[in-house]
């Protein structure tokens, strides 16, 4: 499907379905990655600033640019998916910590409410808090993000939107910039 060494930023606010959709994702490619961007942020001991909050947002950067090194190293080997939050705050980060000129980006924007649902009944996630979800995805929602990157095709189940965005890499249609 893919050439070796494409990058799929898979992002949205806290309930968006991003995980499942990344994981659906990264298998529909061979060789492929995955890459979780709570796993980054798990690395933060002693004084991390909950990344929600606009007193976090070097850290964020930091972290965000951790992630993408990350990213760009294992790009050389495989085709890779990426699941987290990269707003448009944050793509410029990402794409030049990953050293790369560009990726493929999709932005999972399901309506308030549904993220709400997902967040209050999470079960093994260490995020669950809803204010902290809505502050989020009035980010996202309010933010300059191109049409053509954001999947609003939230009726539709995971397998589904990850065949939609593998389509879309195929096709370049959510190449960034």
């Amino acid at each position: 499907m893919l050439g070796v060494g494409d990058v799929i930023v898979v992002t949205g606010p806290p309930g968006a379905g991003k995980s499942t959709v990344a994981e659906r994702l990264a298998d529909l490619f061979d060789p492929s990655a995955l890459v979780t961007g709570d796993d980054f942020f798990a690395f933060l001991r002693n004084g991390a600033i909950p990344p929600w909050l606009e007193s976090a947002h070097q850290q964020n950067v930091t972290v965000t640019e951790a992630a993408a090194a990350a990213c760009g190293r294992l790009s050389l080997h495989c085709d890779l998916v990426y699941d987290g939050v990269v707003g448009p705050w944050l793509i410029g980060a990402f794409l030049g910590a990953a050293r790369l000129n560009h990726l493929h980006y999709a932005v999972l924007l399901p309506p308030l409410e549904l993220c709400l649902e997902r967040v209050s009944i999470r079960q093994g996630h260490g995020f669950t808090d809803r204010d902290a979800a809505e502050h989020m995805w009035h980010d996202f929602h309010g933010a300059n993000v191109g049409s053509r990157h954001v999947i609003d095709d939230h009726h539709k189940q995971p397998g589904e939107i990850a065949r939609t965005v593998a389509q879309q890499v195929e096709d370049g249609t959510i190449l960034y910039p």
